[in-house]
């Protein structure tokens, strides 16, 4: 049973669970059955991930559920979070990009939404205690649906690590994809696979070549390098070697094109939200060329004040999605302040791809700010080197003036 229900009463009606078919959610179902005697119902968010739905509906009623919900929000997903993390240009920590921390905002909202249409009394999710995602599911919860109770089992049953949840699952005939041979963490979606746990725990070099699973190895990719063109309208992905292409398939070509030259692989140390450090392997192979070609779309087509001071909104704009505050104030407000940056990020950029590497090959927009007259070594009738003199002297008044006081007799 729960160790503190506080006040609340044990036994719930209705609870809808946030479910994968993973090891977690997978004990989660009769466990919240044989605890608080509810009804439960599952909740699947299709965010591109490559399940077999057909299936995982089928194993959540056979281990206790009572109706199964599979939602497809992939459209949802790429173009109102991933489009506007490309537009940010929200990396965290310099490398990741966020795959798992941008699609937990829309899968919880549609658990709340399918809550509140079944009339159900609490939500549920199968995040540890120790992770990112309780943050991100919860705080979505409290901005959609305050008033829904929320169940963390992780937070309250005795089941301690991945071997517990494995042989709990096995007295309760929960068949499970995880062995104790295997027990990487994975989390899939559109934007990319990340893998923890296992011998990422306690080896901080490079990763086992058998944690990837998306990306070819680098070390194996073809020799010859690979060029794709990336265009964009308006700081939105549009096209692809010159094909415009509606934003499923366009993430789906650029990840057989990055994967296939082994671009992509992220092997960081990251800063979690909850205060403690942890490895991870992140492959995120479209996303990465997205994120170049933008960036360099962007130091085209703004102008140096604007480019400079986005570059702190980016910083901020990542750590808002890694700590889980999508559904805030301040995000939208952001993006507001993106929105406008990004009117005239329009245009193409060639990326060339070899071995894992990503260089840019060339850029091209009708909005640059490029002018091979002004920014060329020779003189054009636009620009008096004669006026660098004046704008030097102003520039450097202050550092003449303390010079000069320091030189005084008795100064330092």
């Amino acid at each position: 049973m729960p160790s503190s229900l506080t006040d609340q009463p044990a036994k719930l009606r209705r609870v809808v669970l946030a479910y994968s078919g993973g090891l977690d959610t997978s004990v989660i179902i009769p466990w919240l059955r044989e605890n608080y005697g509810c009804e439960v119902i599952a909740m699947a968010g299709d965010v591109g991930q490559g399940d077999d739905f057909k299936a995982l509906r089928a194993k959540a009623l056979r281990t206790g559920a009572k109706r199964v919900y599979v939602e497809d929000l992939r459209d949802e997903f790429i173009t109102g979070y991933l489009w506007k993390a490309v537009q940010a240009g929200a990396i965290y920590e310099g490398k990741y990009l966020l795959g798992t921390s941008l699609a937990r905002p829309v899968l919880a909202k549609r658990q709340v939404e399918v809550a509140l249409a079944c009339g159900a009394d609490a939500v549920a999710h199968g995040c540890t205690g120790k992770g990112n995602d309780q943050v991100r599911f919860e705080l979505t919860y409290k901005a959609l649906a305050p008033h829904l109770r929320v169940i963390a089992p992780w937070r309250e049953w005795q089941i301690k690590s991945r071997e517990d949840a494995l042989d709990y699952a096995r007295k309760h005939g929960v068949p499970v994809p995880v062995t104790k041979t295997d027990l990487y963490s994975r989390d899939q979606n559109i934007w990319h696979l990340s893998h923890e746990g296992g011998p990422l725990e306690t080896k901080l070099g490079e990763p086992p070549e058998d944690a990837w699973k998306l990306t070819k190895n680098p070390r194996k990719a073809p020799e010859r390098e690979a060029a794709v063109r990336i265009g964009f309208e308006g700081g939105i992905p549009a096209s692809v070697n010159g094909k415009k292409l509606p934003p499923r398939r366009l993430l789906e070509m650029l990840n057989g094109i990055a994967s296939a030259s082994g671009v992509g692989r992220t092997d960081l140390v990251e800063n979690r939200f909850v205060g403690m450090k942890s490895h991870g392997a992140y492959e995120t192979p479209g996303g990465t060329l997205l994120h170049a070609a933008h960036h360099e779309l962007e130091a085209l087509c703004l102008d140096r004040e604007t480019f400079h001071y986005k570059q702190h909104v980016a910083l901020r704009y990542a750590e808002l999605v890694y700590n889980g505050q999508w559904f805030t104030l301040l995000r939208e407000a952001l993006d507001g302040f993106v929105a406008v940056t990004q009117r005239r990020v329009t245009g193409e950029v060639t990326l060339g791809l070899c071995r894992g590497q990503v260089r840019v090959l060339d850029r091209q927009s009708p909005y640059s700010l490029y002018d091979v007259s002004m920014g060329g070594f020779t003189m054009g009738t636009e620009y008096d080197q004669k006026d660098a003199a004046g704008f030097i002297n102003i520039l450097g008044l202050p550092l003449k003036m303390e010079a000069l006081k320091r030189r005084k007799p008795g100064r330092a």
